[in-house]
C-alpha cells in the first residue's frame, strides 16, 4: 500500500525532470541558431568597450592624509594653571572641538564654505598668478562653453577680490564649481576607523597639477577654519588681557615717573612741612598697586597664551600627494572583454525573453 502511495511522487519528480532536462536542450539547441548574432553583437560590444577605453581621458588621484589633534581635557601641572586662571576670573577657553569630531570633520570639508574658499587661494600657474577657481575654469575650457552666454563670457575670479561684493553670475558660477568639485567621484574624506583618527583627502581630477593643488589647499583652508573657530575664545582672551596689561603698563610707567617729580619737588624739604610730601606718597601707592596688578595680568596673559598654543594645531599632514599622482584608466583589454561579455549576455536575454512573449501572445 505504501508503495502505490509513493509511485506517484516519484513518476511525477521524474517526468518533471525530464522536462526541465527536454527543456534546456530545446532552449540550447535555439541558441545555437543565433549562434551567429550572439557572436557578432559580442564583437560589436567588444569594439565599443575598446574604443571607450582608448578615447578616455585618465584621472588622477592625490591622497592627503592627516591626523587631527584634539585636546581631551588639561591634566597635571597645565590643569592646576587654568584653575588658577579661572579663580582670578579669568576664562582661558576650554577644549571644545565637537564641530570637528570624526564625521563632522568629514562633512565640514565638504561643505561650501570650505571649497569656496579653497577656490578662491590664490596659486601660482606658470608665471601668472591666478585662483583656483580660475585654474579649473580654464582646465575645463568652461569660456570656450560660455561663449554663448555674454553674462558669463568676461567673468573673472581675482586673487584677493571681496567675496562680498561678487555678482549673482559669480555666486552661480562658484556654485557649479562647488557641485562639480564634490561629486563623490571627484571628492571623498575617508576615516578608516572611527577608532583611529587618521584621516585622507583624495581628490581626483584629469588634470595631475589640479589635482594637487586643491588636495593641499582644502586642508590648509580646513586648518585655517579650525584655528579661527575653536581658538577664538582663548584668542579673544589673550587680546584681552594684552590690553589690559599694556594700559596698566602705561600707568605703571606714569606713576614711578610722578614719584621722581614729586621727590625734586620735595628735595630738602623741611621735615616739619609734612602735607607737602603728600603727594609723593599717594604715587608710591599708585606704583605699588599697579604692580601687583600688572603681575597677576601677566601671568594670566602667559596662560591664556599656553591654551592659545595647545588649541591651534589641527592638523598634523602625514602624507602629502607627491606628483606623479597614482593614475586611474580603465584598460583596453579588460574593456573589450567586459563590453564583448556584456553584449552577448543582453542579446542571449533579448532573445529569450523575446521568444517567450511570442508564444505567450500565441
Amino acid at each position: 500500500m505504501s508503495e502505490q502511495l509513493n509511485n506517484p511522487a516519484t513518476d511525477n519528480d521524474e517526468i518533471s525532470l525530464k522536462e526541465l532536462v527536454l527543456k534546456i536542450k530545446e532552449w540550447v539547441a535555439y541558441l545555437k541558431t543565433k549562434f551567429l548574432l550572439i557572436v557578432l553583437m559580442g564583437l560589436i560590444g567588444g569594439i565599443l568597450g575598446y574604443t571607450y577605453a582608448y578615447f578616455q581621458k585618465p584621472t588622477y588621484k592625490a591622497v592627503l592624509t592627516f591626523a587631527l589633534e584634539e585636546d581631551k581635557g588639561g591634566g597635571g601641572g597645565l590643569g592646576g594653571a587654568l584653575g588658577l586662571a579661572s579663580s582670578f576670573g579669568i576664562d582661558v577657553g576650554g577644549s571644545g572641538g565637537g564641530a570637528f569630531a570624526g564625521s563632522n570633520l568629514m562633512e565640514l570639508m565638504k561643505s561650501r564654505l570650505l571649497v569656496e574658499k579653497t577656490l578662491l587661494n590664490p596659486v601660482v600657474v606658470g608665471n601668472e598668478t591666478i585662483t583656483i577657481a580660475e585654474y579649473y575654469i580654464r582646465n575645463n575650457k568652461l569660456r570656450e562653453k560660455w561663449l554663448e552666454k555674454p553674462e558669463l563670457k568676461n567673468i573673472q575670479f581675482l586673487p584677493n577680490a571681496d567675496r562680498s561684493k561678487f555678482t549673482l553670475q559669480q555666486d552661480s558660477v562658484l556654485q557649479s564649481l562647488f557641485k562639480a568639485l564634490t561629486d563623490p567621484k571627484a571628492l571623498g574624506i575617508l576615516q578608516k576607523d572611527k577608532k583611529v583618527s587618521i584621516t585622507s583627502i583624495e581628490v581626483t581630477n584629469e588634470n595631475e597639477a589640479f589635482a594637487k593643488t586643491f588636495c593641499e589647499n582644502l586642508a590648509k583652508e580646513t586648518s585655517e577654519f579650525y584655528i579661527e573657530t575653536k581658538s577664538k575664545k582663548s584668542r579673544l582672551n589673550v587680546e584681552i588681557l594684552q590690553k589690559q596689561a599694556d594700559s596698566i603698563r602705561g600707568e605703571l610707567n606714569g606713576a614711578i615717573t610722578g614719584v621722581a617729580a614729586e621727590m625734586d619737588n620735595v628735595y630738602n624739604l623741611n621735615p616739619a612741612f609734612n602735607v607737602r610730601s603728600t603727594p609723593s606718597k599717594r604715587r608710591q601707592v599708585d606704583v605699588q598697586a599697579n604692580t601687583a596688578i600688572l603681575t597677576q595680568l601677566v601671568a594670566q596673559l602667559e596662560l591664556s597664551k599656553v591654551t592659545l598654543r595647545k588649541e591651534t594645531p589641527l592638523i598634523q599632514v602625514i602624507d602629502k600627494p607627491i606628483l606623479p599622482l597614482e593614475k586611474e584608466k580603465v584598460g583596453k583589454l579588460k574593456s573589450l572583454i567586459l563590453g564583448g561579455f556584456l553584449a552577448g549576455f543582453l542579446t542571449v536575454l533579448y532573445l529569450v525573453f523575446g521568444r517567450l512573449y511570442k508564444k505567450l501572445v500565441e
